[in-house]
């Protein structure tokens, strides 16, 4: 047995005291720990209490850090037990804290699942497949993970791709409504929308083109079109290379044989 010679205050943190055995500097603990164990000068200790006081200790000090990283933001359980982890916590330390950190309420992976999910949807505008790779990255079981992503509606799913795909078309004006529809699928693509919904939100953006629009898209489009083959080929054959230049990029075969009957007259003029 040991007896208590000494209690005194750190000096660079006050809520912690160092504690002297037999005159001599033993250890040091959290004020919480020094009330659960009625820590007081005179007190006897064996060596199974001072284990479980030191195990004690380094719960509370692993639950104080673990409540300084989740005071810049909210996170998962798994997030958390990485960071004691990586911060030499032992496991069964970091186990008994993040429980503690549980029962009280600083911890809940349903709730910060729901809270990512509004946000991935407000902020990232993502679809579910996005989503779902978010909530892996974050250790969140699979089973909450399906619970949560079941209340992203494919109505909602629609409204939010929309306003996203309204965007892309707005920022790619100047090209053909094919290739506007192709940029929108991609964008939605990787942003982890499924093809039905994109189908969806597809047929709903208008995206039409003014016969001045066209106009303006052929003169730069279809202007480097022609200035790459014209080079390398002539008569029939820069036709079709223009030809099916064009086409690929989603202009109607009208307006391309009108685009080559215009070069063809500048040319003779020329």
């Amino acid at each position: 047995m040991s007896e208590i010679t000494k209690i005194s205050r750190q000096k660079k943190n006050a809520e912690r005291y160092n504690i002297y055995l037999d005159n001599k500097y033993a250890f040091s603990v959290d004020e919480n720990v020094l009330v659960q164990f009625q820590l007081t000068k005179g007190k006897e200790l064996d060596d199974l209490t001072i284990d479980e006081m030191v195990f004690e200790d380094e719960v509370r000090k692993a639950f104080n850090k673990a409540l300084h990283y989740l005071g810049f933001r909210m996170r998962s359980e798994f997030e958390v037990k990485k960071k004691l982890l990586d911060s030499e916590f032992g496991e069964a330390v970091v186990l008994e804290a993040i429980q503690k950190l549980n029962e009280l309420g600083f911890l809940n992976d349903e709730t910060f699942t729901q809270a990512l999910l509004n946000t991935q949807k407000a902020t990232g505008k993502k679809g579910p497949k996005s989503i779902r790779q978010e909530f892996r990255k974050k250790g969140i079981d699979k089973e909450l993970q399906e619970e949560i992503l079941s209340t992203y509606s494919e109505k909602e799913q629609i409204s939010i791709a929309t306003e996203l795909a309204e965007k892309v078309a707005r920022t790619e004006r100047g090209k053909t409504p094919f290739q506007v529809k192709q940029k929108i699928q991609e964008t939605l693509l990787r942003k982890g929308y499924g093809f039905e919904v994109i189908g969806q939100v597809v047929e709903i953006v208008e995206i039409e083109l003014e016969e001045d629009d066209w106009d303006l898209l052929l003169n730069k489009q279809g202007e480097k079109i022609w200035n790459k083959y014209s080079g390398k080929y002539k008569g029939s054959e820069l036709h079709y290379r223009v030809k099916q230049a064009l086409y690929q990029k989603g202009v109607p075969s009208e307006r391309i044989d009108r685009f080559i009957e215009r070069k063809e007259a500048e040319e003779d003029g020329e």
